[in-house]
């Protein structure tokens, strides 16, 4: 494919390189060879970008001229996902059904459903167009599927939940297990409080590998329009998480969280139940949350503060044992 083809459909202009440079493939900065595209959106790697083998840079419009080829553009990283996508296409699965698969009379499948070995759909399930469900998925009934829907290997959907269209469910991904209720008896003894509510689950949604949306005991547990779930992340029962917000590898958030709009939840961040993290919210990586975050603000530690503050803190933390030992000597 040629640059000039390539940077058409993403979107960029070409500098310091042919436009009918031939490009094979894309690789990352530090392993790209000749004929390949590659992409910085970070500075701190302007220095590989002057030493990549790579016949072309994708850029943003501030980046420094390198000897390279570049491609310049606003959002370099969205630019690099597009032109991915010109040099792989996932696999695609033909319309039919697995003589494996279970499918109860009663359900209904829309146009081109594609169901893989072992699949199971319960009674009054309903699913729109287009659905790829691989080996193992499991719907239970009543639960109800837009258009588009692909379902990895042994992802589930619970029973009389909601999901929207264009939803991906990564390998293992559970929407609608139980909820974590239970309420002592007289006797001391744990009593499972029975989970009667649902999930629902908006449009353009992807949940990744082994994560879990519990649905509520009562009223719905709700993943708004747009939101990207990341690996083993735990959603507690009658949460709210807004649209367009990211959850991170191990976020966990406790029963009757409300997360905002465009939040960014970090890696292994914790959110007490009932906490309220307002729209645009960040949560740097391992962050603790016990109370409710502002809207826009950017907080870091546990229990989590400012992250300006959070910053400050560590640098003090780092000269403890000097600052001890200066005061035993005083002393």
């Amino acid at each position: 494919m040629k640059l000039s083809e390539i940077a058409t459909a993403i979107g960029a202009r070409i500098e310091n390189a042919s436009p009918d440079t031939e490009i094979i493939g894309v690789a990352g900065i530090e392993r790209a060879l000749p004929g390949q595209l590659t992409f910085v959106a970070n500075q701190k790697y302007a220095s590989a970008a002057r030493t990549t083998h790579a016949s072309a840079v994708i850029v943003d419009e501030k980046f420094p001229a390198v000897s390279t080829g570049i491609l310049r553009t606003k959002n370099p990283y969205f630019a690099w996902a597009k032109a991915i996508e010109l040099f792989y296409q996932p696999p695609t699965y033909a319309p039919g059904i697995h003589p494996t698969a279970v499918v109860h009379p009663s359900a209904r499948l829309g146009k081109n459903a594609h169901l893989g070995p072992y699949v199971v759909i319960d009674e009054n399930v309903e699913i729109g167009d287009n659905v790829v469900l691989l080996a193992h998925v499991s719907i239970y009934r009543g639960a109800k599927i837009g258009n588009n829907f692909f379902a990895h290997t042994h992802a589930v959907v619970r029973e009389f939940c909601q999901v929207g269209n264009n939803v991906v469910l990564q390998n293992a991904a559970i929407v609608g297990s139980d909820g974590f209720g239970f309420a002592k008896d007289n006797s001391a003894h744990w009593h499972k409080i029975v989970q009667a509510g649902t999930v629902v689950i908006g449009d353009d949604v992807e949940i990744q590998a082994g994560s879990c949306i519990d649905r509520a005991a009562v009223g719905q547990t709700v993943i708004a329009r747009g939101v990207k779930i990341d690996n083993l992340v735990q959603v507690g029962h009658a949460s709210t998480v807004g649209e367009d917000t990211l959850l991170c590898a191990q976020v966990g958030l406790a029963g009757s969280t409300d997360v905002g709009q465009n939040v960014i939840l970090a890696g292994q961040v914790g959110v007490a139940g009932h906490c309220k993290i307002g729209d645009g919210a960040i949560a740097t990586a391992q962050s603790g949350i016990p109370n409710d975050v502002e809207a826009g603000k950017t907080v870091s530690g546990y229990p989590a503060i400012d992250n300006r503050l959070w910053l400050r803190c560590c640098a003090v933390f780092n000269k403890l044992p000097d600052l001890a030992k200066a005061i035993r000597k005083s002393s």
